[in-house]
């Protein structure tokens, strides 16, 4: 993700320059930010998830999506492009707006040394006001490490951390467990690139 390109944008406007750009933006507010080419890591750590996620859940009344579906927040003008995100039950979308996604019960985001503070700051701010949203999940991709932020049933969230690579993780919302070898397969933490998605 790049700094922001422009000065205040309308969302009207962000939405109309999306259907024709060459690469997506994601929407904070009035600013906009590039997303650009991602590193191996990340693509590797995506395609794992999205793979084991995706088979766990057929048939059970999930939907696994990458990063082509937008998601919006209720109570912000933002617009996003998760990773990935899992929507159980029937998908929601926001009224007059184009493959955007209202109701997304998991997001995971898979960071870099330069995406970290997007996915920690305005993301995690944004995400976790989707009333719909059970967990928003952190994956490292130049460590091992995974975060689970979990709405508890009280409201509050709480966080859990995993850096045992012969650990797993809990996806509460699909009742799935996975083995962070799993999702760390074929990626090397002795990687150097550092582009940024």
């Amino acid at each position: 993700m790049g700094f922001p390109g422009f000065k205040y944008i309308a969302p009207e406007d962000y939405l109309t320059m999306e259907l024709t750009a060459p690469e997506r933006h994601e929407y904070f507010e009035g600013t906009i930010y590039a997303m650009t080419g991602a590193t191996d890591n990340h693509l590797f750590i995506v395609g794992n998830l999205s793979s084991e996620i995706q088979s766990f859940v057929k048939g059970k009344g999930c939907r696994v999506s990458t990063s082509d579906l937008r998601i919006t927040t209720p109570h912000f003008e933002s617009y996003m492009y998760p990773d990935i995100s899992i929507t159980c039950g029937k998908a929601e979308k926001k009224e007059g707006v184009f493959n955007t996604s209202t109701n997304p019960s998991v997001i995971i985001e898979v960071t870099s040394e330069s995406t970290e503070k997007y996915d920690r700051g305005y993301k995690y701010i944004y995400y976790l006001q989707i009333p719909s949203l059970k967990e928003y999940i952190i994956v490292d991709s130049v460590r091992c490490k995974v975060e689970i932020n979990r709405k508890l049933e009280n409201g509050n969230w709480v966080k859990l951390v995993t850096e045992d690579i012969n650990g797993s993780i809990f996806i509460s919302t699909i009742n799935m467990n996975i083995a962070i070898k799993d999702i760390y397969f074929e990626v090397s933490f002795d990687s150097t690139e550092t582009s940024s998605h």
